[in-house]
């Protein structure tokens, strides 16, 4: 009988479950969508009910798919940062408040004041206080929803609410735990001095393991409801954003990850926890004790260039949309740096390497010789440029770089693969596992914890590379320059993007 782990990610649309064996091949994957409510604007919640159901039809899916197999262990995954309020018997409060609510930008400077100043909240996390983190939520559930909150007694992010469901156990983990905003990562703890400055009661958090220690198993209640065996090991697991960098092999100084999804990301692990300077990157803990995980996050990426063919299409008298494979098409019959043509992908604001959530998107260059490929191919290298400039602020803390993983929908077209290696002047690979998401990365947690595995780097080596692509000297050499101009647009608009946001004329 095969021996096989099961991953299961709880993500912003859907559920994935996943097995594979102890050779890190995927056995089985199945996905079960579920809704979101926006109650109001810049409001996003969930109903953690839709979690579990969407959990138990995927791995419904995987187990009827691949059945026979003995399953060894199980390892959760799940989007970060949402707050799942519970009451003492552990009944859901309220709908979750999800990763990208934005109610809490008061609160999260209310928690930034309380600290001492953003220096003194460094000190304490060595990441800021972003909106979307759950330390904010907390804060705003006790200024707004101040009767609700007096029956608060536990907050869990959602894969270990899931955990509690499996389980009948209350834990998290050292990387979703820091994504809290009230974690210190340097300790690998609660930072009790700054839940003492905000009046956050400890006791409301979970108690907090290494990603790989089992912190429960399927009770009998999980397992009816699953269908699965009684007392199989579920482990800590991790938040989809880092757990996913050990999915595409991605866990020694010198490997870089990106993906291109709706939003870009740029993340390594680093081997200590760096001081992350006016906190403009995210430095969490990673899913193995002696790690740690540096990422920055662009607003805009796979969503810049959906805007873009969303656009595009509507011009047109096609009664179908163009597809993402007729637009990168266009873009590659335009030349590297696209006739001196710049976009700016800031179309939601922006994160990093620019916190500026007025931050606006723009064409830069435009002549009457740029035709419809020289736009879609700026698109493509616009958004390339945003995530070599968050690597400039990696490149500032003392991270290099020798090879790029790429993951997310974008590693899907060979040509954005290639303005990558020729941009960043290394090699660019694809790995298996890796458009498995947190998923895959779960599943090898779990085989480190039950001990298929030493530990997390001997995992990744799982992660066999696909594709692989190597830099173009002489376009390197012409995006090398474009990306010179590119990085300093956006101090040379910045004061008109907030006037046109003060002024009202984007209402």
């Amino acid at each position: 009988m095969t021996r096989a782990l099961l991953g299961i990610d709880i993500g912003t649309s859907g559920c994935k479950a996943l097995l594979i064996d102890a050779e890190g091949s995927v056995l089985a994957s199945s996905t079960a969508t579920y809704g979101l409510s926006q109650p109001r604007p810049g409001w996003t919640e969930q109903d953690p009910a839709l979690w579990v159901e969407g959990a138990r039809k995927a791995v419904a899916g995987v187990m009827a798919e691949r059945g026979g197999v003995e399953l060894a262990g199980i390892g959760l995954s799940g989007q970060m940062h949402g707050l799942t309020p519970l009451d003492e018997a552990h009944r859901v409060l309220r709908p979750a408040l999800l990763w990208n609510d934005q109610r809490n930008g008061a609160e999260c400077a209310e928690i930034t004041q309380k600290a001492g100043g953003l220096e003194a909240l460094l000190g304490f996390t060595n990441n800021r206080m972003l909106v979307g983190y759950t330390g904010g939520k907390i804060v705003w559930m006790r200024n707004h929803e101040p009767e609700l909150f007096a029956k608060l007694r536990h907050v869990v992010n959602p894969k270990d609410y899931l955990r509690l469901v499996l389980t009948g156990e209350i834990a998290t983990e050292v990387s979703d735990a820091s994504g809290t905003g009230l974690f210190d990562v340097r300790k690998r703890d609660w930072s009790s001095d700054l839940l003492d400055r905000v009046d956050i009661d400890p006791a409301i958090l979970p108690p907090c393991h290494e990603s790989h220690v089992v912190t429960g198993r399927i009770s009998r209640a999980g397992a009816e409801l699953f269908g699965l065996p009684e007392g199989i090991p579920v482990v800590g697991g991790g938040g989809d954003s880092v757990i996913q960098t050990l999915g595409s092999g991605v866990m020694r100084p010198g490997e870089l990850q990106t993906t291109i999804g709706t939003a870009g990301i740029v993340a390594s692990a680093l081997e200590a926890p760096e001081d992350n300077p006016g906190g403009r990157l995210q430095v969490f803990c990673n899913v193995a004790p002696d790690s740690w995980h540096c990422m920055g996050v662009s607003l805009n990426a796979g969503g810049a260039m959906s805007w873009f063919r969303d656009t595009m299409s509507s011009l047109g008298q096609a009664a179908e949309m163009l597809s993402f494979d007729e637009i990168v098409a266009k873009a590659a019959t335009s030349p590297a740096g696209a006739k001196g043509l710049f976009f700016l992908p800031y179309l939601y604001g922006e994160r990093c390497p620019h916190p500026d959530p007025s931050a606006r998107g723009a064409f830069v260059g435009l002549t009457a010789r740029h035709d419809g490929g020289d736009m879609a191919r700026s698109v493509m290298e616009g958004v390339t440029h945003a995530l070599r400039d968050i690597h400039g602020l990696m490149r500032q803390i003392g991270m290099k770089h020798s090879v790029i993983k790429a993951s997310g929908g974008g590693a899907q077209s060979a040509l954005w693969r290639q303005m990558q290696a020729d941009l960043f002047d290394c090699e660019v690979v694809t790995t298996e596992g890796a458009a498995e998401g947190g998923a895959f990365g779960a599943a090898l947690v779990a085989g480190v914890g039950v001990g298929i595995w030493p530990d997390a780097r001997t995992a990744a080596q799982v992660c066999k590379p696909l594709t692989r692509q190597l830099p173009d000297r002489n376009n390197g050499d012409t995006l090398r320059r474009a990306f010179g101009i590119f990085e300093s647009l956006y101090p040379a608009l910045s004061q008109s993007f907030a006037a046109i946001s003060d002024a009202g004329l984007d209402a």
